[in-house]
């Protein structure tokens, strides 16, 4: 295809359009050298032109919500394109400016020190923001080279499809293609310096607009680029609410607290661990952003994360989850006082999100137990021993809830001596069930006991509590080993299992008979593995 091919495509498959940089202040230094950015949403830069870009896979539906034919997808210039090297018509690429909390503590100015923007796409009635990750260094680098590796870059583009699919709101990821060129990194933190294949994810939103944009110039005192961008804001996203105003501010609060909490009930629910919940990684659309060391619960432990800098705090393990994002929305509000100046309507706004949380995560517990809904000291108490009883032994959180959904309920099961028949389809979902002692297999039982009469309780039939649960508890999720077996196939140029994870995860409810043993536990030679477990 020639250039002039490239362009006709364009302008037929891709409206793109600029209302970020067209309607926001620009950073007016042109230079692409790291450094303070003042007054400014944003720095345009140009992506680094790649050796020999190879695209790996790329994501079907998502190419359609652009426009994009298959036909132009499979052909080179698609890669060229979507690794950085050659814009199209209309593409004025930028790198955002925000700051962030980070680990509890104000870090400052951060900004996209590895993402650029390359342009919003106008299709179907709806705006896609087009973000490539690891296309080179920007003025938010902060001395990093603002590559990134196939390694991550995998894990990202695999994870993004995966949540989604999920029904977890996140971002997309159109692409993932090969620069044709090595990386150093440094692993482990420990000197050991390897070279690794260069990658670029093309990350898809309808905006990547964060907490952290706010507080930036919050705390910079320059209270008129922080109502620019948020009359941008509510003009661009969320112009239901109307004009901009002090109302209409804490009209939008009050959303971003909704989606938050949503979300956050939402990650809880299929064990999902961010793993870098810091300010800059919020998203004010309520979407899952920023795939570093991400994980899934494998036994069910609410203190386990997946960070490796975070393992002596876990500030952000799965169980703090909740109470981190109530936290960050505080930081938001403080943000937002210059504009609405009234301290008490921002804490009743923010105060919200506890009750908006526990009805979220109720709501989903209930699905996941199969029962109309969960009120009152009885449901919550069945609900504590519940967890309480998956910490006596390793118990995996994604087997347990899908293998309970085969529970017998009839008169017999649910009597005494049937104890081991109660059992039986709950047994792969443990580790070393031997591990139990006597009076722990009886605590067990005596759960089951309660749990089997009170689903008796709502009148359910068999068929459709089951039929329920399996909408509401995945059969496969993406397991940090199994990313890590992709990894290592694509390092040894064997991309075969990107893409049957890829398409194995479009269908994580369903039940694929040829795919059984990508539902397994955790192997246990995976337990301590390099990736497999904790990352960096």
């Amino acid at each position: 295809m020639a250039d002039k091919d490239i362009g006709e495509k364009k302008e037929a498959e891709l409206n793109i359009t600029n209302r970020f940089v067209q309607s926001l202040p620009a950073d007016p230094v042109m230079s692409n050298v790291s450094r303070q950015v003042l007054a400014a949403c944003f720095s345009r830069v140009k992506p680094v032109v790649f050796k020999a870009p190879k695209t790996v896979a790329y994501a079907n539906e998502v190419a359609a919500l652009l426009g994009l034919p298959q036909t132009w997808c499979d052909s080179p210039e698609f890669a060229e394109v979507f690794a950085g090297n050659r814009l199209l018509e209309g593409m004025d690429p930028f790198a955002m400016c925000y700051g962030g909390h980070q680990f509890g503590h104000w870090a400052g100015q951060l900004g996209d020190g590895r993402a650029i923007v390359l342009g919003e796409v106008a299709h179907a009635d709806k705006h896609w923001t087009l973000q490539l990750k690891g296309a080179g260094p920007t003025p938010y680098s902060r001395g990093a080279d603002g590559f990134a590796v196939l390694r991550s870059s995998l894990r990202e583009f695999l994870c993004s499809e995966a949540m989604f699919h999920l029904s977890v709101p996140t971002t997309r990821a159109l692409s993932l293609v090969l620069t044709g060129e090595d990386v150093p990194r440094d692993m482990f933190y420990d000197g050991n310096v390897e070279l690794e294949p260069g990658a670029v994810v093309c990350r898809v939103a309808p905006s990547f607009i964060r907490f952290g944009s706010f507080e930036l110039f919050a705390h910079r005192g320059d209270i008129d680029t922080l109502r620019t961008l948020t009359d941008f804001t509510l003009r661009t996203h969320f112009p239901q609410l109307g004009a901009p105003c002090k109302e209409v501010y804490l009209q939008w609060l009050s959303e971003v607290v909704r989606t938050t909490a949503e979300l956050i009930a939402r990650w809880m629910s299929v064990g999902f661990v961010h793993g870098v919940m810091n300010t800059d990684n919020m998203s004010i659309l309520g979407l899952t952003l920023d795939y570093g060391p991400y994980g899934w619960v494998d036994n069910y432990d609410p203190e386990w994360t997946p960070n490796t800098t975070d393992a002596e705090m876990r500030r952000y393990c799965y169980g703090n989850q909740p109470k981190i994002a109530l936290w960050n929305l505080v930081q938001l509000a403080n943000a937002l006082y210059p504009l609405v100046e009234d301290v008490p309507a921002l804490e009743e706004t923010v105060m919200r999100y506890q009750s908006l949380f526990d009805d979220a995560w109720l709501g989903q517990m209930a699905r996941k137990l199969g029962l109309k809904k969960l009120a009152g000291e009885q449901d919550q108490r069945l609900l504590k021993e519940l967890f309480a009883c998956m910490r006596l032994v390793e118990t995996d959180m994604t087997i347990f809830f899908r293998r309970l959904a085969q529970l017998p309920l009839d008169e017999e099961a649910c009597a005494e001596q049937t104890k081991d028949r109660r059992w039986q389809p709950l047994l792969d979902a443990f580790y070393n069930l031997d591990a139990l002692r006597p009076e722990q297999r009886q605590r067990w039982d005596r759960w089951l006991r309660s749990y089997q009469m009170r689903v008796r309780q709502d009148n359910g039939d068999m068929q459709s509590r089951q039929e329920s649960m399996r909408s509401a508890n995945p059969k496969y999720v993406l397991r940090n080993y199994l990313a890590q077996q992709a990894i290592d196939k694509a390092q040894d140029d064997d991309f075969s299992m990107v893409h049957e994870l890829l398409e194995l995860l479009r269908h994580p409810y369903d039940d694929q008979p040829d795919k059984e043993h990508f539902a397994a536990k955790r192997p246990e030679w995976a337990r301590h593995k390099a990736g497999c477990s904790m990352l960096s």
